[in-house]
């Protein structure tokens, strides 16, 4: 057909189109007079607008709807398609014999250790780079253990929170030895010796828990302690006890939520009340669902508040007597847990709570936040009470029983 003919043709259906858009164009450039001199122009750029927004809607839609691209079969792993070395025949009258399982060697305990020495040497760091290398800059150049000498290990001691009491006792022990010591390696195996003398324990005789054992876990806010009873409790569900932790905690916001969440990741059960419920009543509930479920240990956790408030202390009694209203020599053991990183605060913190309520036992956290790593000799040496774990992370694992010669050895 002739473009002129059929031009002709179609001018009488376009022709409405065409005075519709005209109109929308004057009205466009009434609207908005900077459009004024373009009005001639605006009604065709309308349908070419529309029909380039529909071609481009249409091309959207046929890439959704396109078949994702499959890897070909024969781009997989060909492993099974390998032709086998067997006759199929063979294979099918007569069974594979039985594999012996090849014996797995047992873990060599020097490696393990390794590992161990390894994880607790990261986690000191900066206890060690601030003790084992400040002992070794006091001999370089050719210095030897005299008075001058003496005062500024007592000076790095100090620093590294060791405690002025327990610095005094070393320095003046080290004075008489003077003459046997004449390099760092010397010096740093007498400092160990020490030490050592200053936070070992002997171990209490192996006995069974009674059931339930009742653990009540002290300390200021912030030092640690919603996390410690969750890893604790992930140890003890570990070694395959059933374990109940008590949110005692009622006053701070959020305690008992962070301690329901720790239960459901370490497996254990939690008693708890709502907000502002009367501690030692929670305790009381939770000792008595320890006892009728038959649990093996009960972790209660306690209220935090600043430790120089005497009510907190009395509170903490509460507790005690509540508990010994089920179980009558409960709770079993007390255990605080101190921050590393407030230093000589952390002494203070354990002295007062010793005073009030007695403590059985200290556990130390992020000691790998800290270069005052002293502070485990200070708090041994002056309560009397062992240090019975360490955190040196934040895994469930990096909260550890505490090894006296193991951290010894990771100190210098």
């Amino acid at each position: 057909m002739d473009m002129t003919v059929l031009m002709e043709t179609v001018s009488p259906y376009l022709a409405p189109v065409k005075s519709a858009l005209e109109r929308l164009a004057d009205a466009v450039a009434t609207a908005i007079p900077a459009l004024a001199p373009y009005k001639e122009a605006l009604w065709w750029m309308v349908p070419a607008t529309a029909v380039i927004l529909i071609l481009f809607l249409l091309v959207v839609r046929a890439a959704l709807k396109a078949p994702k691209k499959v890897k070909p079969a024969e781009e997989m792993p060909r492993v099974a398609d390998q032709p086998a070395k067997e006759k199929p025949e063979a294979r099918a009258t007569q069974p594979a014999p039985a594999r012996k399982p090849a014996p797995q060697a047992a873990p060599e305990p020097v490696a393990a250790e390794a590992g161990v020495m390894k994880s607790l040497k990261s986690g000191l760091s900066k206890t060690r780079n601030a003790l084992s290398s400040g002992v070794d800059a006091l001999f370089k150049g050719g210095r030897v253990l005299d008075d001058d000498l003496l005062e500024e290990l007592e000076e790095l001691l100090i620093t590294s929170d060791v405690g002025v009491r327990t610095t005094m006792e070393i320095i003046e022990t080290l004075s008489e030895k003077a003459s046997e010591i004449s390099n760092s390696a010397e010096l740093k195996t007498a400092l160990k010796a020490l030490l050592l003398e200053r936070i070992s324990f002997d171990a209490p005789p192996a006995e069974t828990f009674k059931k339930p054992h009742v653990m009540m876990v002290v300390g200021v806010n912030g030092v640690g302690k919603t996390t410690t009873i969750g890893k604790l409790a992930t140890r003890f569900v570990r070694e395959g006890k059933k374990v109940i932790i008590v949110a005692g905690d009622t006053f701070r916001a959020a305690a008992s939520e962070q301690l329901t969440i720790w239960a459901e990741r370490s497996g254990a059960d939690i008693v708890r009340h709502k907000d502002n419920s009367d501690p030692a009543a929670v305790a009381f509930d939770g000792v008595q669902a320890a006892v009728s479920r038959n649990a093996d240990i009960v972790i209660i956790d306690t209220a935090g508040r600043l430790h120089t408030k005497k009510n907190l202390m009395e509170e903490l009694k509460k507790i005690r007597r509540s508990v010994s209203k089920t179980i009558e020599d409960g709770p079993h053991e007390t255990l605080m847990v101190v921050d590393a990183t407030t230093g000589q605060n952390a002494l203070t913190q354990a002295q007062l709570f010793h005073e009030a309520v007695g403590i059985d036992g200290v556990a130390l956290t992020k000691l790998d936040g800290t270069a005052k790593g002293g502070i485990v000799i200070g708090i041994t040496s002056t309560l009397g009470v062992p240090l019975k774990y360490i955190g040196i992370g934040e895994q469930a694992d990096d909260l550890r029983p505490f090894d006296a010669e193991e951290f010894a050895d990771a100190l210098l």
